[in-house]
């Protein structure tokens, strides 16, 4: 009998000390920041058309891009993934100011310990600076939130926080991380999860229009649990999905019918032929 409790013993002994490095570990799995130089982004930031964004003290935010051609009618802040910085989706601010698109200042965010920004990427971290950013972009017009990824999840916690956001876009949805990483890490508890951004949860406290733009062969964040968070959604809300796309391949045409439609239904206008 005593071996046997000593072998159940050291059992449960590593099981304990593998929480503990999932525990501590596990932002390492979720985060995959790219660390980068102000001076330097900037000069990349401006040969892109892009200016620093920053807050009312000096301190860095993101990048910005005024409607090209005119005086806005609303505004747009990206939410980006979790690997790379906000500087890498310059893409998104090109199909959100594209030919047929109405006039609307992007707005990229870097989030806390991504590129030049100082701090830590955490789960309260990314969801106050968005918080913080809609509130320092003030009511004078719309505001969109555009989440890509992870990005998608701190748009539904920023919305829920702020409802008087004008719409979302969520691309590659992410329902929660447990849901994901229950198909990635099987093995990994959900009690363990420090970060569980569960866009599935904050989504009904929300009641703004949300467009959700699915790739349909995503083998990150899983087209079926995207499908699943636009059906439990209450409020105004549309499906777009690309069959054939997959989690960093869907198409990014500035000028293609898609992203107006997406604009139209966000800011509730009929978009020109």
């Amino acid at each position: 009998m005593l071996p046997v409790l000593r072998i159940a013993g050291a059992v449960a002994l590593l099981l304990a000390a593998l929480a503990v490095v999932v525990w501590f570990g596990q932002r390492h799995l979720v985060y995959f920041p790219k660390r980068t130089e102000l001076a330097s982004d900037t000069r990349l930031a401006r040969s892109r058309g892009l200016e620093p964004w920053l807050d009312g003290s000096g301190a860095f935010l993101g990048w910005r891009a005024p409607a090209p051609g005119g005086a806005a009618v609303a505004r747009a802040i990206v939410l980006h993934g979790n690997a790379g910085s906000a500087l890498d989706r310059s893409y998104l601010r090109d199909v959100l100011q594209g030919p047929g698109q109405p006039a609307i200042d992007v707005f990229l965010l870097e989030y806390p310990g991504y590129g030049p920004r100082a701090g830590e990427p955490t789960e309260p971290s990314i969801v106050d600076a968005t918080v913080q950013a809609v509130d320092l972009l003030g009511p004078d017009l719309p505001v969109l939130l555009v989440g890509e990824s992870l990005g998608s999840a701190a748009a539904s916690l920023a919305a829920a926080a702020r409802p008087r956001v004008a719409g979302l876009l969520l691309v590659t949805p992410l329902a929660s991380v447990p849901a994901v990483a229950r198909r990635h890490y099987p093995f990994v508890p959900s009690f363990l999860h420090r970060d569980t951004l569960r866009a599935d949860l904050a989504l009904p406290r929300y009641a703004g229009p949300v467009g959700f733009l699915v790739a349909g062969r995503d083998e990150v964040t899983f087209p079926d649990l995207a499908r699943d968070l636009f059906g439990a959604y209450p409020g105004p809300k549309r499906l777009w999905e690309e069959p054939a796309a997959a989690h960093n391949t869907l198409p990014y045409r500035p000028g293609s019918p898609l992203w107006a439609e997406i604009t139209g239904f966000l800011l509730g206008y009929t978009p020109p032929r």
